[in-house]
């Protein structure tokens, strides 16, 4: 892997070339965009190039596929006769949600490695969660390489690629649920007389340290609520309120609904 191009540098894809310039020379990253001016913005900021997606594939050795899922396959159908000029190899990575491997394939002409991640916002600022499926075309060195590679994005999770909905529904929208529940805290801390800018901030960096004590700790997030917990303390009181109110369920319902979503898409 010494060449790397991202054919799409929308949110997530942008997220994601941010994250390679970490770990590689950004002049070993080409960019291309339908809106060339976003792709050459890009470039400046990250000291890669430019280019079109002809170019790209002709000259990366691995190809991220940044497109919407609905425009996955007109992208592949432009590449497709590249990639089948080619003599040296090429992986694809996409990032379609709800798109399998072996449509992929079937969409670029042919049984070429590919590998399918579902990445989260957080990739951003190096701190995502980064779901991935192989398939039998990429070899373990690839694999390797590829890990290497995206360090700068965050975590990355191997997972069979039946389960990659599913963890999506967790990961990849997860954010958006966690968002909602900072905000939530925040106007909370409002409602009781901070600031708005502070009451984000104790409401943001609590989740940061709340999540990391989890992570690096392996300890079950019921013992860590029960610790903070006090026997007839503030916390239990508000922690009754969110039981009496359906918490847990509800946010199990939001990500079941989440993954519902994506079933119901990929039908279509």
């Amino acid at each position: 892997m010494e060449k790397f191009a991202f054919l799409g540098t929308g949110n997530m894809g942008g997220a994601l070339a941010r994250a390679v310039c970490r770990t590689v020379r950004p002049d070993s990253v080409l960019l291309t965009n339908r809106t060339a001016e976003k792709a050459r913005i890009l470039a400046r900021e990250l000291g890669c190039a430019a280019c079109g997606n002809t170019e790209a594939a002709q000259a990366a050795d691995v190809l991220f596929l940044g497109v919407k899922p609905q425009m996955t396959e007109g992208l592949l159908a432009e590449l497709a006769p590249v990639l089948r000029r080619r003599k040296e190899r090429v992986i694809l990575v996409t990032m379609a949600a709800g798109v399998a491997i072996a449509e992929i394939q079937r969409m670029a002409g042919g049984a070429y490695p590919v590998i399918r991640i579902m990445p989260n916002t957080p990739a951003a600022i190096g701190e995502g969660m980064i779901l991935y499926a192989l398939s039998p075309e990429v070899t373990p060195e690839e694999e390797r390489q590829f890990l290497t590679v995206m360090a700068g994005a965050g975590r990355l999770c191997a997972l069979p690629e039946g389960l990659m909905d599913a963890g999506s529904a967790v990961s990849g929208c997860g954010p958006a649920f966690v968002d909602l529940f900072v905000e939530a805290l925040a106007d909370g801390g409002v409602a009781c007389g901070l600031p708005r800018a502070q009451a984000l901030e104790l409401a943001g960096q609590m989740v940061l340290g709340s999540a990391k004590l989890i992570l690096e700790t392996g300890r079950h997030p019921g013992a860590l609520k029960d610790a903070v917990c006090s026997p007839g303390g503030t916390t239990i009181q508000g922690v009754r309120v969110l039981e009496n109110s359906a918490f847990r369920g509800t946010v199990m319902e939001a990500v079941i609904a989440a993954y519902e979503k994506t079933l119901e898409l990929k039908k279509k």
